[in-house]
């Protein structure tokens, strides 16, 4: 039998739920449509946000030959067929899910025939690419990243998708606390609602009966019942705000939803990005918490979780290497790439060892010419950071 998820997979890039920033009037993908021409691209983002849905209705509306793979089931020689379809038509799309767990093997294979255009590829992926993804084969591809579904996207999806249930009568309340529950995934939406529709004599899908099949208690909602994301950015800004018990709250809203994966990134995040060199040993820290969670699960996952939010909040404060790094990227991508100084390139007989010289340290330029003297990183007062700053001036003076 047929799921409803399955069933109702789009056709069209007009089918799509959402997405709106990619697929519309003058949008990137619609313009990709209007314009017949098609480019190897990865397609990331949550589970159930449209992936696969905007791979298919791309080649379905260009008309494309294509084959769908995925990285993990499919072994070589079901790429190899592929190649050789390929090679037979002139062009082909390959549609390949979980794109990240592609292996070298595939990957070597494959990328002369996306490099020469033969091989159309569409990779899926809930990866992030730019870290999950082979060098050789991102950058033969454009990369689009799709955004989760807000709330309003997701009942509008429901309403559209519940027009083939036959004769169902579907509740308004019921259509939001599916799409509440779904916690912006339309697949899991989808399968909710069909699970509610048969599991009535009557067809008559109420809250009640949602609640009767989906007991987790919907706690992720503000007003508008779309505020997952912003329990997460909430959980952040308190930490970065010293505001432990705002912190622990958050924390307890995202342990009841039971999305361990989402904190344990985001507290990853918070260690480098808000708490830095003021307390550098936290990092690690975060990272022996995680081991920890992740052998225990919950409920007792919480209690190393409130040590570790605990600590993070109360913990001094330093954005000064996440404001450095962004101000050399910025500095990189305005055009400032220069030459290296020829004192520090490999091998030169001109680079003087600074383990040669008292305190570790001999005046040399490292900065190429055009950059001399440009300051990139700023301590932030803080008792490590001061010490360190502290330290590297005495070096320097003795």
């Amino acid at each position: 039998m047929e799921l409803l998820a399955d069933s109702l997979r789009p056709k069209c890039l007009s089918d799509i739920v959402g997405q709106k920033h990619l697929v519309g009037k003058g949008k990137i993908l619609s313009n990709l449509v209007e314009n017949k021409k098609l480019f190897s691209m990865i397609l990331y983002g949550n589970p159930g946000i449209g992936k696969t849905s905007i791979a298919v209705a791309l080649v379905n509306e260009l008309g494309c030959r294509y084959r769908m793979l995925n990285a993990v089931i499919n072994n070589k020689s079901d790429f190899d067929i592929v190649i050789e379809e390929a090679k037979m038509y002139k062009e082909l799309v390959l549609i390949v899910d979980e794109i990240h767990r592609m292996n070298k093997d595939k990957q070597d294979i494959l990328l002369p025939y996306i490099e020469n255009g033969t091989i159309i590829l569409i990779g899926l992926t809930t990866s992030n690419p730019y870290y999950k993804i082979n060098p050789a084969i991102r950058s033969r591809c454009q990369i689009f990243e799709l955004k989760p579904l807000e709330f309003g996207d997701l009942k509008d999806g429901i309403k559209r998708a519940s027009k083939y249930l036959n004769k169902i009568k579907l509740d308004s309340k019921a259509i939001d606390l599916i799409a509440s529950l779904s916690s912006g995934d339309f697949r899991s939406a989808l399968n909710l609602l069909e699970m509610s529709y048969y599991a009535t004599s009557d067809k008559h899908v109420t809250e009640e009966v949602v609640r009767s099949i989906n007991t987790k208690p919907v706690v992720i909602g503000d007003k508008d019942e779309s505020g997952h994301y912003d329990l997460i950015s909430a959980l952040q800004k308190s930490i970065r705000g010293s505001d432990v018990d705002a912190a622990l709250y958050y924390l307890g809203r995202l342990i009841v939803i039971g999305d361990l994966d989402i904190i344990y990134r985001r507290l990853s995040v918070i260690a480098y990005e808000d708490i830095g060199l003021a307390s550098p040993g936290i990092g690690p820290k975060v990272r022996a918490v995680i081991d920890t969670c992740e052998m225990l699960g919950l409920p007792e996952a919480r209690i190393p979780l409130s040590v570790l939010v605990t600590e993070m909040a109360l913990s001094p404060k330093s954005n000064s290497c996440i404001t450095a790094i962004d101000e050399v990227l910025n500095d990189i991508e305005s055009g400032k790439s220069y030459n290296t100084p020829a004192w520090i390139k490999t091998n030169s007989p001109l680079y003087k060892y600074p383990h040669d010289y008292k305190n570790h340290w001999v005046k040399q330029q490292y900065l190429p010419d055009e950059l001399k003297g440009r300051k990139y990183y700023n301590p932030c007062y803080n008792k490590y950071e001061i010490s360190l700053k502290t330290i590297n001036e005495e070096m320097k003076k003795q």
